[in-house]
């Protein structure tokens, strides 16, 4: 073994040490080079260089404390601007971090779903106040999960504090009471930025968990900033000192400059008009703007034709996203919320999160009555697919006597309560934007965060799940529409339901959610709506299903009546004889629907003979 360029040192007995050099270590010119101490070798001694051809029993490295990094310094990388970034009104909000009576913000948040550029707009933030000269420590933390954040925290403890680099967990503790200010110190103006914390459970202390004794949220300082990025609302998130601004959507302007910007800059021009309604279609949504211009650019397409794929139901989002991702992001659009659904299943009640978010995919992106998620049917769908089972609810087997089949203790129904908590869960996550409290409690979900979900079904579970929310749609739906937000609601979350899976509608037969819609329409002055309704579900029922299926018959009664009331007598008291013939041959003279047949044609008949009367002598 041969240790060079150590300095002088010599040592009796049996052992060699090299210590005092205190040299600048390779790439780092504030490091000491580590002292090396080597026993068991006999008598040595050198000058300028220790030379051991013998044994050697035991070799000891000790890294000497490294001196303090000179201020200004920053610790961990802060994302690199994305191309076509632009000013958002929640930037200068964020600039803005005074409270009322002129007292600082000391800790702000940026909350909001997945996509909307909270991360950008964090680092555009500390990009402008480092470069301004502002502060005298940056710090930058990944911080997805507890050991990211003391891994981070640690780093600065060792280039800050002389912290040992061997125990993190000491070197992070270090740096944060270094944090806190010290009477005669100088004061150190300091940022932590917390970016995509997704679990607000890993900053605070937990004296039951042997990782987590600890708080990680830095100190109150007048010389410090914290900023933090999350998907949580928790509010564990939010207090005195902390100021939480929500990240929406682009605005339709800001969506438009955003795409002319991304592809004028590759010479790409596109129609009036086009980046407008992509813009839509993506919900306005940065993340899915953003990887619909690479793929635009990558791929030569145009802005119709991602249109045309993206309303393909047949097309998976996976199947528009870019091959390299831009701007650096960790994820495609396909799966930036799976990790917030997967949390969101992890909350009471467990495993009902995402079994609800099914649901929710298939109605109305702007708004779903609460009453239609938790009515019978809807939590009988939660209680059948409950994804995890929770404490107390374990699924035991029994087994049949004699036969030795093994048989599934069905899980226990799921309260009102409990499916209300599932919507909490899915807001917390902001999956769904949840009102409760409100005189009409509802649900608002991202469309793209629905197709998204949409996407993971398998054709069995996609037409279960609708029939369902068709169920669901129907037990909230009043006999007597005395509330007219309500029902307007229903009807819309209805079209939305067919929109999204209207084949599910029509097997094993049609459901009556789409006769209640057309009456719906009617009763409520929409008398030609209805009857619209009704034509394109005769005609949709008579392809489907054959012109003498009991539901193609009854589709075709509605349109009569519908037909009637939309002014012409004697069209309805014609399809009524035509439809009185067809019954009485498939289902009988004597069959309910044969003499309800016959009943309306009677009335409209006479309808429309008065009809005519009054038009021969209209006085």
């Amino acid at each position: 073994m041969t240790v060079k360029d150590t300095g002088h040192a010599k040592a009796a007995g049996d052992e060699v040490a090299v210590t005092g050099y205190r040299g600048p270590a390779p790439g780092n010119g504030s490091e000491s080079f580590p002292s090396v101490k080597v026993a068991g070798t006999g008598d040595a001694s050198a000058s300028g260089g220790i030379s051991n051809t013998g044994y050697i029993g035991t070799v000891t490295v000790q890294r000497a404390p490294r001196e303090p990094a000179s201020w200004p310094h920053q610790v961990g990388v802060i994302p690199s601007e994305a191309r076509s970034f632009q000013h958002r009104a929640e930037a200068d909000r964020l600039r803005a971090a005074v409270a009322g009576g002129g007292t600082a913000v000391l800790c702000q948040v940026l909350t909001g779903m997945g996509g909307v550029g909270k991360t950008q707009l964090a680092a555009d933030y500390a990009r402008a106040a480092w470069d301004k000269g502002g502060l005298d420590v940056l710090v930058w933390v990944t911080a997805s999960g507890r050991s990211p954040v003391v891994s981070a925290y640690a780093q600065a403890g060792v280039e800050l504090c002389r912290a040992d680099p061997e125990d993190p967990e000491h070197a992070a503790r270090t740096f944060l009471a270094w944090l806190a200010p010290k009477p005669g110190q100088r004061p150190c103006r300091w940022l932590i930025v917390l970016d995509d914390v997704t679990d607000p459970g890993n900053l605070v202390a937990n004296p039951d968990d042997p990782g987590n004794r600890y708080s990680l949220w830095p100190p109150a300082s007048p010389h410090g900033r914290t900023l933090l990025t999350t998907r949580c609302r928790d509010a564990a998130l939010y207090g005195q000192d902390r100021r939480r601004i929500k990240v929406g959507l682009f605005t339709p302007a800001e969506s438009a400059v955003y795409l002319t910007a991304a592809l004028d800059a590759q010479g790409r021009t596109e129609p009036a008009g086009q980046f407008a309604a992509l813009a839509t279609e993506l919900g306005h949504l940065p993340l899915a703007l953003a990887q619909a211009a690479a793929y635009l650019i990558d791929s030569g397409d145009t802005a119709a034709g991602y249109r045309a794929l993206l309303a393909d139901r047949a097309t998976r989002l996976t199947d528009l996203a870019p091959e390299a991702l831009p701007d650096g992001q960790p994820t495609a659009l396909a799966a930036a919320w799976s990790l917030s659904i997967d949390r969101a299943d992890t909350l009471r009640p467990a495993g009902l999160a995402r079994p609800m978010l099914h649901l929710a995919s298939l109605l109305d992106a702007n708004g779903i009555p609460q009453s239609v998620l938790t009515s019978e049917p809807a939590r009988a769908h939660l209680a059948a697919h409950r994804t995890t089972t929770s404490p107390g609810r374990t699924r035991r087997p029994k087994w049949w006597p004699r036969r030795r089949q093994h048989l599934t203790e069905p899980m226990p129904p799921v309260t009102l309560k409990e499916a209300v908590d599932a919507l909490r869960a899915l807001d917390r996550l902001s999956l769904i934007d949840h009102q409760p409290g409100t005189s009409h409690p509802a649900v608002r979900i991202h469309q793209l965060i629905q197709r998204a979900t949409r996407d993971t079904h398998t054709p069995h579970q996609h037409h279960q799940a609708a029939r369902t929310a068709a169920d669901a749609l129907m037990a909230a739906w009043p006999d007597i529409e005395r509330d007219t937000d309500l029902a307007q609601a229903l009807r819309t979350n209805t079209a939305a339901l067919t929109r999204h899976a209207e084949d599910a509608l029509y097997r094993p037969d049609v459901h009556v959610v789409l006769h209640r819609l057309g009456h719906s329409l009617g009763e409520t002055g929409q008398v030609t709506a209805a009857h619209s309704h009704f034509d394109h579900l005769a005609d949709a029922t008579r392809s489907r299903l054959g012109p003498d299926h009991p539901d193609t018959l009854s589709a075709q009664g509605n349109l009569a009546f519908w037909r009637g009331w939309a002014g012409d007598a004697a069209g309805a008291a014609q399809a009524l004889t035509d439809l009185l013939a067809d019954r009485v041959r498939v289902l009988g003279e004597d069959h309910p629907d044969t003499l309800a047949t016959r009943n309306n044609l009677a009335t409209w008949q006479g309808e429309a003979e008065r009809t005519l009367d009054i038009r021969i002598d209209p006085s």
